[in-house]
């Protein structure tokens, strides 16, 4: 217990870059994925089959390839960036599959009758999907977000195997330095994923019941 005391700032360090490492993924994700979802419920045939070519294609894909593929193979096109930002990127590709059947199940929950309607006094597909039918559908699916976004927290920890110091490789340091209490360190880090993952479900379950109430 004493190494988990005497280190508790690489601890923070380590978990503070897993904190921004899911916040940004998660924010990327969004946008990718609402964008995959609207591509896949266009009436335009080609947009429909692009966007489930990625969805297929990223879910049934190891996150350790997307990894290698982001990590090596974005340079190979003169796309350089810092490991980090390489995390980023890979978390947010990876992740959007995951929210874009989201979205889409959620477009899929709204009553087909308002999207005729609002094609009926004009709107394009467009207006409608932005307007009408995406604040509805989100309001449906903070629940499977908020599982998506749990698992792109503890997703993060791939990150360290590609040069991020977060707390997966903090807790690794750690170990290395202080055979003695291994078990103390490895529980440390379990506890503090864990807290972090009670916390995103704590506020997406206030998120929720916000929205519920406001109805």
């Amino acid at each position: 217990m004493d190494a988990v005391l005497d280190n508790l700032d690489v601890f923070v360090e380590g978990f503070t870059t897993t904190v921004s490492l899911t916040l940004l993924a998660a924010v990327g994700a969004l946008v990718l994925g609402t964008l995959i979802a609207a591509m896949r419920v266009s009436p335009v045939p080609p947009l429909r089959w692009v966007g489930a070519a990625y969805v297929t294609l990223v879910r049934n894909t190891p996150l350790t390839v997307v990894f290698f593929l982001v990590v090596f193979g974005l340079p190979e096109v003169d796309v350089i960036l810092s490991f980090y930002r390489f995390a980023v990127v890979a978390l947010s590709l990876y992740t959007a599959a995951f929210v874009a059947e989201a979205v889409r199940s959620g477009i899929n929950s709204v009553a087909a009758g308002q999207a005729e309607a609002s094609r009926s006094v004009g709107m394009t597909f467009g207006q409608t999907l932005r307007l009408v039918v995406l604040p509805q559908a989100f309001t449906n699916i903070i629940p499977p977000l908020a599982s998506i976004f749990i698992a792109l927290l503890k997703n993060t920890s791939i990150a360290y195997a590609f040069g991020v110091f977060e707390g997966t490789q903090a807790m690794n340091q750690l170990v290395n330095a202080n055979g003695a209490d291994v078990i103390a360190i490895i529980a440390a880090a379990a506890f503090i994923y864990l807290a972090l993952a009670l916390l995103a479900s704590a506020l997406f379950g206030l998120l929720e019941r916000t929205v519920t109430a406001s109805r």
